[in-house]
């Protein structure tokens, strides 16, 4: 079973299915149940239960199966949680996060910004050069941006990132 305190996984499954979809997950009965019967256990509203569980079931978060009955033909849907798989989740997650920083990290190493001294609005070269180095929105003089203290978060977010991923996937392996 999984700890729902751990901060990682609570982040992720927010993430994933929205804080209602946490609050049905921590709700939800054991065993097989009908989306009927987990939005009465919960009180959950019955289109936010279906959005969360196929939300799950893509993620590979839950089990469904379906079931036919025999005089009227009518498809029942039962619904199991499983989060046996949520640690390997939580590795493809990372790896994600990792690829789209480092996408970031080098767009802002290949890139001179711009920005507006009030705050309104941050440009690359090519596209303060088109406004004439002039805010479009309250028309101050857009001033140079160092943005290498930015550039090092990003390089210790993925150091970190990368740390705790190898980790991760040691823990995953033994």
């Amino acid at each position: 079973m999984i700890d729902m305190n751990d901060l990682v996984i609570r982040g992720y499954l927010i993430r994933l299915v929205g804080e209602d979809g946490l609050a049905m997950i921590e709700k939800m009965p054991e065993g097989e149940v009908t989306d009927e019967q987990i939005a009465q256990a919960t009180g959950i509203l019955l289109n936010i239960v279906r959005r969360t569980l196929f939300i799950l079931n893509e993620n590979k978060l839950a089990i469904c199966r379906r079931e036919r009955d025999a005089s009227s033909g009518w498809l029942t849907y039962l619904w199991t949680l499983d989060m046996s798989d949520i640690e390997k989740q939580l590795v493809k997650e990372k790896k994600r996060l990792i690829k789209n920083l480092k996408v970031r990290k080098e767009f802002e190493e290949s890139n001179v910004f711009y920005i507006c001294p009030e705050g309104c609005i941050r440009m690359d070269f090519k596209q303060a050069a088109d406004a004439v180095f002039m805010c479009p929105d309250c028309g101050e003089d857009m001033v140079h941006e160092d943005n290498s203290p930015f550039i090092q978060l990003i390089k210790e977010r993925i150091k970190n990132l990368e740390s705790s991923s190898k980790k991760l996937d040691e823990d995953l392996e033994a």
